[in-house]
């Protein structure tokens, strides 16, 4: 479809000119011309478009002078199927009719596809924006309405006339025009909040506009600079390739921003918690005050990534959140930060089509990893003095990173620009090495940095180094910290007195220092015992397996350590520790399946996981809360993929149930039940949710559906569902994780979902070109033996925007085949044995 336009800009001409430059990409201009204030108008006799550069040039028979004017455009552009710029969503009416709404995704540079502009972030603009549409659809931009009057050519459509944004960046701006319910609230101080759904879902914006309703004013107070616009919009788009985008006052989502009390799982609730406190955070940082240019995209989002826990942890206390932070982002951006084809966290953009590639875990998740340790390195207090002075200073303008730690610096009277740089200017993260000895009253401990790497310690003759603020602690209070320090140099003694013989010190309290550490074995040996008996924060329980299970694979310690130390979670409680040990027993299960002894770490993580299961039973109890129900999901799941015959049976038993009617599964229950049904199904087992995908009404149950078919077992089955991925019953942005699901399943999958994406490779990439899901679709093949390299494939179809997550790929592959030659035997004989009756 094509959308006709009229662009007015009121410009400057600074020195006199026949030409006008502006970014433009996929639209024809039909005239336009320029008005010198109170001058004659002069129409532009050229358009020269430049489209490699997304650009056109306007030229103009005689120079226009210096003064201000009017730049007036006529054009048409197209109104695309490719999620970005302006384009249409498809959708299905409750009586089953197929129709379209039309919506924009701007960001990073597609505002260019809707209307001619300067498509880049620091040069801002206000915006009125006028919308004609047919009358019975709601139209929603940036702004309030101030005006809806009949269009006068066509008694169909509407004229919608929105008030005045501030000055912003083009990247924001945003309209939306569909068929849409809403539920509508207001926070404490004024603001109108709406939540928009498709026809007849209302009652599932509900959850959102309370979060919405009560984020808003805790940024107020935290920021302490009010909200700027009257109202906020949070709407839920059928096709959106993003998670969501922070568009200011009409922030979009996908549908997953829909939660219904009878079909929502837990972890589902808690995902637009956070995502909604994300996307709330950025209409202060980000969209008052915006980055300079894409090279510090990184602060906007990593800023983002760490304040949407500190607002959820405000509104969801029972959420036990940030622990979770520590598991989902954390030891995540650890892991792909000390690969060899990491990158630093700031990087410098030149062309636009590289900003897709950093919108990556680095920027995200190392981002709000060290904004995290940064906020602990200057507390509370005056961090928050610090990015008031930045957000009132930088208001409606651009800034850079350093603007943000010069305000902090001077807040805090900290070197805040001296030790941040060591972590966004230079990639990785060191390994804090430490030993002790005990002298009298006193421990002394020594301690070193070097950079970690993925494939061991670094070695080379430049070795980076970090200025790492360290804290300790030691078993007298492991909640609090008795010593700060910040090592900014290769090696320090550091004496910690008043610790007898019989206590145990640990370094980085509360997981917070983004590195990772390595005991002497003594100091490891006394920590273990606070692993047993929970005296060590769930957080440090969690950050001590992951550190050991990294240096295995980094081939520093074997493998048979960390079984060992897995083992002494029996009495673990917490559900993000068992989700983190769940993830390392995932990882090495995928490792271990080019084994013949794949069968014996399934009985390895049925016996550890055998008495939380029994523990928690299939039936929440009365009192029971938000992690409990994640917990059970977790556990059930982990036993049934892996084999264990009383889950399978209580599985297949409720999953029976539930297909006839007799008892609806519980939200939190379906996907390990689904999961494990299907793992140990056939054909029959697969039609059955194949059907109950069709039925579904809520997005939400089709992507759970989706994520799982990959369970499957059966060469055929696997096919089916590949092929399944590709058809019209899965919108386009979910096709890559029903392949994901297939990839992570099991060996054959592996190498099923990896030649499906050979073979249709013309259609993924046509599909996802240049954007992040072409990098998501890559990484679902990344636990491939070494024996399906996927370089060579690469080699030939080239996919520029993902160039760095095939590196990312191969280096995984190949640090994998290491570790499975150097550890397979241990492991194997450590499993034998210690089944093995005593002698």
């Amino acid at each position: 479809g094509q959308a006709k336009s009229v662009l007015c800009q009121y410009l400057q001409v600074t020195q006199a000119t026949n030409q006008i430059v502006m970014n433009c990409a996929d639209i024809d201009i039909i005239t336009a011309s320029f008005a010198p204030q109170g001058g004659e108008e002069i129409n532009a006799t050229g358009f020269n478009y430049q489209n490699e550069d997304e650009k056109v040039t306007l030229s103009f028979p005689s120079a226009l002078q210096k003064g201000s004017g009017t730049l007036k455009i006529d054009f048409v552009g197209e109104l695309n199927d490719k999620m970005k710029g302006f384009y249409r969503s498809k959708y299905t009416t409750a009586a089953g009719e197929i129709r379209y709404a039309a919506v924009t995704q701007f960001e990073a540079t597609d505002a260019r596809r809707a209307f001619p502009c300067w498509d880049e972030p620091a040069i801002k603009a206000t915006f009125d924006i006028t919308l004609i549409v047919p009358k019975d659809r709601v139209a929603l931009s940036n702004m309030n309405v101030i005006d809806r009057k009949p269009y006068p050519e066509d008694e169909n459509l509407v004229e919608v006339k929105f008030a005045t944004t501030p000055i912003m960046s083009t990247y924001l701006v945003a309209f939306v025009i569909g068929e849409y319910d809403y539920v509508e609230s207001q926070s404490s101080d004024g603001v109108t909040v709406r939540v928009y759904t498709p026809v007849g879902k209302a009652e599932q914006g509900k959850f959102a506009l309370e979060v919405a309703t009560k984020t808003l004013p805790f940024y107020n107070d935290y920021f302490s600079v009010p909200y700027p616009l009257p109202k906020i919009d949070l709407i839920a788009i059928a096709d959106f390739a993003a998670g969501a985008m922070e568009n200011w006052g009409l922030v979009t989502y996908r549908q997953a921003l829909l939660i219904d009390p009878k079909n929502s799982c837990s972890s589902s609730r808690q995902w637009v918690a956070l995502v909604v406190g994300h996307e709330l955070a950025h209409q202060w940082f980000g969209n008052l005050v915006t980055m300079e240019w894409w090279t510090h995209l990184w602060l906007n989002e990593g800023f983002a990534s760490w304040i949407e826990y500190l607002c959820v942890d405000h509104c969801f206390p029972e959420y036990d959140i940030w622990t979770q932070f520590v598991s989902a982002d954390y030891t995540r951006a650890l892991d792909l930060d000390a690969l060899d084809s990491s990158h630093p966290i700031e990087v410098n953009v030149g062309h636009p089509s590289e900003v897709d590639e950093i919108f990556d875990a680095i920027s995200y998740s190392k981002g709000a990893s060290v904004i995290r340790m940064l906020h602990n390195y200057i507390g509370d207090e005056d961090f928050r003095k610090g990015m008031n002075a930045y957000l009132v200073k930088f208001q409606h303008k651009n800034a850079s990173t350093e603007d943000l730690w010069d305000c902090l610096e001077q807040a805090s009277g900290k070197p805040i620009a001296a030790v941040m740089g060591s972590w966004t200017k230079q990639m990785g993260f060191p390994i804090i090495v430490v030993d002790q000895e005990q002298v009298s009253d006193d421990r002394i401990l020594k301690i070193s940095q070097k950079k970690f790497c993925a494939s061991g310690p670094h070695n080379g003759e430049e070795c980076p180094n970090w200025m790492v603020p360290l804290s300790i602690c030691t078993s007298e209070d492991p909640k609090c910290t008795k010593l700060k320090v910040l090592l900014d140099r290769p090696e320090t003694t550091i004496t910690l007195s008043g610790v007898s013989p019989d206590q145990w010190v640990k370094i980085n309290p509360g997981t917070v220092g983004f590195y990772r550490i390595q005991y002497s074995s003594s100091m490891l040996e006394s920590l273990l015992p606070g692993i047993r008996d929970l005296s060590l924060q769930p957080v440090d329980r969690l950050g001590l397996q992951n550190d050991l299970f990294s240096l295995s694979r980094a081939g520093m310690i074997s493998t048979v350590e960390v079984l060992k130390l897995m083992e002494a979670f029996v009495n673990e409680p917490n559900y993000t520790v068992w989700s983190d040990l769940s993830c390392n027993l995932g990882v090495l299960s995928s490792l271990l399946s080019h084994t013949d002894f794949h069968e014996e770490i399934q009985e390895f993580i049925r016996d550890l996981f055998t008495p939380i299961g029994l523990e928690l039973g299939w039936d929440s109890k009365p009192g029971e809360g938000h992690l409990d129900a994640l917990l059970r999901g977790l556990v059930l799941g982990k036993l049934g993929k892996a084999g264990h015959k009383p889950t399978l049976e209580e599985a297949r038993r409720r999953f029976k149930d539930h297909m006839e009617g007799k008892q609806v599964l519980p939200a939190d229950l379906r996907s390990p039940v689904y999961l494990t049904v299907l793992k140990h199904g056939d054909s029959a087992t697969l039609e059955t949710m194949l059907k109950l995908h069709k039925q579904a009404d809520m997005q939400e149950e089709k992507n759970r559906i989706e994520r799982v078919l990959g369970a499957i077992s059966a060469p055929d089955l696997i096919q089916k569902v590949l092929n399944f991925a590709l058809s019209e019953e899965v919108r386009p942005q979910d096709t890559v994780s029903v392949i994901g699901g297939v990839a992570g399943s099991s060996k054959h999958g592996r190498k099923a979902a990896w030649k499906f994406v050979k073979d249709n490779w013309e259609e993924l990439y046509s599909r996802y070109q240049g954007g992040f899901l072409i990098s998501r679709l890559i990484k679902t093949v990344e636990h491939l033996s070494m024996f399906l390299f996927p370089q060579s494939f690469f080699e030939s179809h080239p996919a520029p925007a993902a160039e760095r997550t095939v590196q990312q790929c191969c280096e995984n592959i190949l640090l994998n085949a290491a570790w499975l030659k150097r550890d397979a035997d241990d492991i194997h004989q450590y499993l034998l044995q210690r089944k093995a009756p005593p002698v």
